[in-house]
Order: structure tokens, then sequence, then C-alpha cells
């Protein structure tokens, strides 16, 4: 599988702008001839901005529905966060769209952050989802989290062969590309997943500054992340100011050997998270 992790830049309070740059993106993924599009989190309003509180729209719904259009339009498959909007409250969610257009799944983050708990409410469900790939699961940015592994964990026992994410990672403003920007706030929950499970475990992160919500002053820097199960990494650009793309080859990767109480037994033998 040829995978485009689009680093997309995201303005928030502007749903119909940052679209439109997904669309660049994808078109883009299309002429690489990329079977999958993954964008980042809450591409509509951006993450935690106000603006979603009111103006967020229902799964199916007008923004959800543009996504489903380019999927069709350019015939791949697109993997992308969205603020839903419920009669519970707004969830920070992600769809999972086939390339004739069709919703396969809609997951909904788990491990809030606590700056997002006036935003979003907290998802209460993850399952895989059948791909012409293998199967694949999705979690959201910090449902990778160290303390909350069990998610992805859970993923590779429901036999994940790959799992991807849209993230919003951010740093702090003055930091530049001469800084180790995540430190290993990223790479080593990503590895633990990647090497007990066996698979490729891919985050998708936004470019730009945020404006509006807590964390207002704050900035995307891109640097989305491949893990990859032999501890090897891929990592796209430093880049605050612009979106675009890191291209990957994703070998499909063979059927788990172990399942059930088998999967506990191997990660306690090799130190890993189970």
């Amino acid at each position: 599988m040829k995978l485009a992790i689009c680093q997309l830049l995201i303005e928030g309070g502007e749903p119909y702008r940052n679209l439109e740059r997904s669309e660049t993106l994808i078109e883009e993924a299309k002429n690489k001839s990329c079977d999958l599009a993954l964008l980042p989190e809450t591409l509509d309003f951006a993450w935690t901005h106000p603006s979603g509180l009111e103006e967020a729209d229902q799964i199916p719904g007008v923004f959800s529905n543009k996504l489903c259009s380019m999927a069709k339009k350019y015939q791949i498959f697109i993997c992308a966060g969205l603020t839903e909007k419920t009669q519970e409250g707004n969830y920070n969610s992600c769809i999972f769209i086939n390339s004739q257009g069709e919703i396969l799944n809609i997951y909904r983050k788990i491990n809030l952050l606590e700056v997002e708990f006036d935003y979003y409410q907290i998802g209460s469900s993850v399952n895989v989802i059948t791909s012409p790939w293998g199967k694949l699961g999705i979690n959201i940015c910090s449902d990778n989290y160290l303390d909350a592994l069990s998610i992805s964990n859970v993923l590779g026992r429901m036999g994940a062969r790959f799992i991807l994410s849209p993230c919003s990672w951010t740093v702090d403003h003055y930091l530049t590309e001469n800084d180790n920007n995540y430190q290993n706030k990223w790479k080593e929950p990503f590895s633990k997943i990647a090497m007990a499970f066996e698979i490729p475990v891919v985050g998708a992160t936004g470019v730009g500054y945020i404006v509006g919500g807590p964390y207002e002053g704050k900035k995307m820097p891109g640097g989305s992340l491949v893990a990859y199960p032999d501890g090897s990494f891929s990592e796209a650009v430093f880049n605050e100011f612009s979106g675009s793309s890191l291209y990957v080859q994703l070998k499909t990767f063979k059927k788990m050997e172990y399942k059930g109480v088998q999967i506990g037994r191997k990660l306690n033998k090799m130190g890993l998270p189970y």
C-alpha cells in the first residue's frame, strides 16, 4: 500500500479553507499513485478551536460529505479527523472512507486531554476495519500516550495489521527545526506498539500556528511519523507554515501469528505493554 501522510496547514475556524487545502494534498496523493491519504486531527475547525462548539456538523454532514466526494473523485481511500456534532455534544472523531466515497467507520477519541473536556465528549468504542490491505485500526493523537497504550493494544489484539492516527502535535512557538521538538513523546509509544504487534503505526499531524482556544500561541510544526516493527522510523519534515506530504510504501503484513492469551505471554517475554 502506498500511503500519503498529509501534513495539512490548518487554520482555526476556517473549515472550508482547510478542506480546500485537503483536496490539494489528496489530488497530489492520487497523482503519486497513493492508495490512501491520512490527514490530521479535527482538520475542519482545528483542535479545540471555539468555533467548533457551535459550527460543527454531524457525520454524515457538510464537511464529511466533502471528503467523501474527494475520495470518490480521486478514487482513493481517506482517513481524516473531523469535529462531529451529536445530540450529546461534539466528538473529536475520525472517519475512514473508501474509494467509492463511502464512510466505513467513525472513531471517536477516547484519551482526551483535560483542555479538551469543554470541547469534546469521550468516545466509547474501538474496532478494526477490513480494508484491501488487511485489517486496520484507528486512534487519534493522545490515544497514543504511554499511559493509554491499552487502546492500541486492543486494536492489535483485534487483528489490526497497521494503525492510523490523525494528530495535532503541538510545541511552544519558539522551538525551531534545530530543536528536538517532540523528544521521544511520540516515537516511544509508536515504536512499542509497532514492535509488540509487528505492524506499522502512522501519525499525521497538522502544520500552522494555533489561534483561539487553550493552546493559542503554540504551533504545529509537522514531523509526522511512521514507526516500523524493526524499530526504524520515517519522518516528515519540520514545517510550521505550509502543508506537504510524506509518501511511504507499507508492505502488506502477514496475519499475526499469535492470538488470544498467547499475545499476553509474548508481550510479557518482550517486556512490552500488555
